[in-house]
């Protein structure tokens, strides 16, 4: 039986984070994916592209950007009203490219008929889907590009649904084609929604390249039932909600995203989420090192169950640039008021402690700061380069928000090259606008790729408890493993306080050992996984199944 073709509707993404997650699932993935979305608006162009020629705008004064990619092709647009997919597939190693186009023509053509377009076609000497081809009414409506190397494929196509067809007409030469209209669903009288036509295309596309068996999630399609439109929340465009003001908005959330009920916060925690805290001399004794030094720990401020337990195998979490967030995740406890300007003598202090402490591995997480310019990003990276000279035995690794996906915030920390990168994308796809509207699914993967892209050991985590299924939890493993994920950690949620999102059930010990089974077997170098697994729980333990030790006598 083949592998199901995993379906992922991922909203509205810049084109530069969904191509991060195209070009990791590309180059490591073995499992056969179908990305569709909505970009938006952006021109992208190929190797051969003549931009003299068929750009007739300045992008950025009509709102888009100009991107390069590793494809055939001219310059073509993406934006919102078109839908956007990415077949990233294991094709037969005699297949060609041009036979791989004609396979998504194929599936447009079959798409389009089904949606009520019978007479699309294919033209002669022309990639993309046609209508009325070879007659003097002959127009395009959907533009295809891909990339196949080594019998593995990506790139798609841009089918116009509801898309401002101004930008191809006015501001470009849609795929270098002058002599030749574009068109769209709506402009030939066909009212259907991007969600309809996606539908359509997830079943025929899994008919197709997966056997009829199709594994689909879904970021939330809802509005939120106040009204508010949650995409920009998803992008990271929106301000983070006050979690104490808004529960009922939280609440509404959970409900546009399926999950109606959850545990009274009253209920009791079963037996295996009892931990026993044992607060020894050593214990004590690291404590008041970090109250000397002024600094924060997550292990503490958190309340983590773990603090024993990992501050006696010689790791410890700090938590830099403040204890103020400028997002609220419905799960967090933070403080979300305005933040403080980081303290600029922070990167030495937290070296001191870890010396003090004499670390094997430290963490070090961060507050969200959207209010900073690189989302604080230049002082995470100062934080590792002072721990290395302070004490360069100690393995550093670094979980980090993530930056609004912007990429030369990111690169700021890449370039201090982090033993591990941590980024958790905490939830399923579904649950991601409810869990957390200022963050998004397709972002975190992205920020993991390009890390990946970078040359780190890359790390992630997600609770279970918050409404997910069984098969969304094992569709997760099965994204980051063709990520090329290193670690992931997989932890019971548990709700902070009333204002916090409820817990919607208590999965069992034997669940977790099942998904750290499952995870492993997809590919995945080490899953830790247990009802009080926190993201730098066995941090130490994790890194040591994959991270190569490198000799303290070694400069990086």
């Amino acid at each position: 039986m083949s592998d199901p073709l995993r379906v992922r509707w991922l909203g509205t993404v810049p084109y530069r984070e969904a191509l991060a997650v195209q070009e990791s699932l590309f180059a490591h993935g073995t499992g056969q994916h179908l990305l569709l979305l909505e970009h938006p608006h952006v021109f992208t162009y190929g190797r051969t592209a003549d931009l003299a020629t068929n750009l007739k705008c300045e992008p950025a004064a009509v709102g888009a950007e100009l991107v390069p990619v590793k494809r055939g092709g001219d310059i073509t647009y993406h934006g919102p009203g078109q839908l956007v997919g990415y077949p990233i597939l294991n094709v037969e190693n005699s297949m060609g490219a041009s036979d791989h186009v004609c396979g998504v023509e194929g599936l447009i053509i079959d798409a389009l008929a089904e949606l009520g377009l019978p007479h699309a076609g294919r033209l002669a000497g022309y990639a993309g889907v046609w209508l009325d081809a070879g007659t003097p009414a002959e127009r395009k409506i959907c533009a295809i590009g891909v990339r196949l190397r080594r019998g593995r494929t990506m790139h798609g196509f841009g089918l116009n649904v509801t898309t401002d067809l101004n930008y191809m007409r006015e501001h470009i030469v849609p795929c270098g084609i002058g002599d030749k209209p574009v068109t769209s669903l709506a402009e030939e009288g066909i009212a259907v929604s991007v969600r309809d036509v996606a539908d359509v295309i997830s079943r025929l596309a899994a008919e197709r390249w997966g056997g009829g068996a199709v594994e689909r999630q879904d970021v939330a399609w809802a509005h939120a039932a106040d009204g508010r439109d949650l995409s920009a929340f998803s992008r990271g465009e929106g301000p983070g909600e006050q979690v104490k003001l808004v529960s009922s908005r939280a609440t509404a959330r959970m409900e546009a995203a399926g999950v109606t009920d959850g545990l009274s916060i009253e209920t009791r925690k079963p037996d295996w989420l009892r931990p026993k805290v044992e607060l020894g001399p050593e214990v004590m004794d690291l404590k008041k090192t970090i109250r000397s030094l002024d600094l924060v720990t997550v292990c503490e401020d958190a309340g983590c169950p773990n603090l024993s337990d990992c501050w006696s195998d010689g790791t410890a979490t700090f938590m830099v640039l403040g204890e103020r967030c400028t997002r609220a995740c419905g799960f967090c406890l933070v403080d979300t008021s305005k933040p403080l300007a980081p303290a600029a003598d922070e990167p030495q202090r937290v070296a001191e402690a870890i010396d003090r402490m004499a670390l094997d591995h430290a963490v070090l997480t961060m507050v969200a700061r959207d209010d900073l310019a690189d989302g604080g990003m230049a002082h995470v990276a100062a934080c590792v380069e002072a721990i290395r000279l302070r004490r360069p035995q100690a393995r550093i690794e670094t979980l980090i928000s993530d930056a609004k996906g912007d990429d030369s915030s990111l690169d700021l920390l890449f370039a201090s090259r982090p033993d591990v990168m941590n980024h958790n994308v905490e939830t399923v796809a579904r649950l991601q606008r409810a869990v957390r509207p200022s963050a998004g699914y397709a972002r975190s993967l992205g920020v993991l790729a390009r890390a990946k892209a970078a040359g780190l050991t890359t790390k992630t985590g997600f609770m279970a408890g918050l409404g997910e299924t069984d098969d969304e939890i094992v569709g997760l493993l099965a994204d980051l493993a063709d990520l090329g994920v290193d670690i992931v950690t997989i932890g019971q949620y548990l709700r902070p306080t009333s204002h916090h999102l409820p817990i919607a059930r208590y999965a069992e010990p034997a669940e977790f050992e099942r998904w750290k089974q499952i995870g492993e077997a997809f590919g995945i170098g080490h899953v830790e996984a247990s009802p009080l697994t926190r993201s730098s729980y066995h941090a130490k333990s994790s890194a040591d199944a994959v991270v190569e030790p490198v000799p303290v006598s070694l400069s990086r």
